[in-house]
């Protein structure tokens, strides 16, 4: 009895499984923190974005516009969201668009102190929540620290390996 098998074996068959369920227990977290990264990044440049506009006001009137309320600056922060406050100072005339969410679409806060010559946008980052401290300055590593821009520079940013 001439026996002629054709296909793979069951041992075949799970080696390949088990080599293709390697690969993406190694993939799928660096993809998630890249996604995570690439969303730091949009929040950045959209808070670039949008700060030149507020610049750009400031050339034209001398004074940064003003947010929702009044607050202490540099870093105590209220609840003052961008929304059409900032936007009716800024847009079409500096930015067609202002961006109102960051990358994990919790909306930034904008503030400027009462005399107008200091501002600050902020993100909550990845929790959402504003947490921003003068101990929180500088760069961070977690995907759940604040992101701050102030009077045209990062006060807290991303930067390194993020955790």
């Amino acid at each position: 009895m001439k026996r002629n098998s054709k296909g793979f074996t069951l041992i075949e068959l799970l080696i390949v499984v088990a080599i293709i369920g390697i690969i993406v227990a190694i993939a799928i977290p660096n993809l998630l923190n890249a996604i995570q990264r690439a969303k730091q990044r949009r929040t950045m440049g959209d808070m670039r974005s949008a700060a030149t506009a507020v610049e750009a006001y400031a050339v034209d009137l001398n004074r940064y516009p003003p947010a929702a309320g009044s607050y202490d600056l540099p870093l105590t922060l209220g609840t003052a969201t961008i929304g059409a406050k900032l936007a009716g100072y800024v847009s079409p005339t500096y930015i067609k668009a202002v961006p109102l969410a960051d990358g994990w679409n919790s909306w930034f806060i904008y503030t400027s102190d009462t005399t107008g010559s200091a501002y600050v946008f902020a993100s909550g980052g990845k929790d959402g929540k504003i947490t921003v401290t003068t101990a929180g300055v500088g760069p961070t590593t977690d995907f759940n620290a604040d992101i701050v821009y102030s009077n045209g520079s990062f006060l807290q940013w991303p930067e390194g390996v993020q955790r």
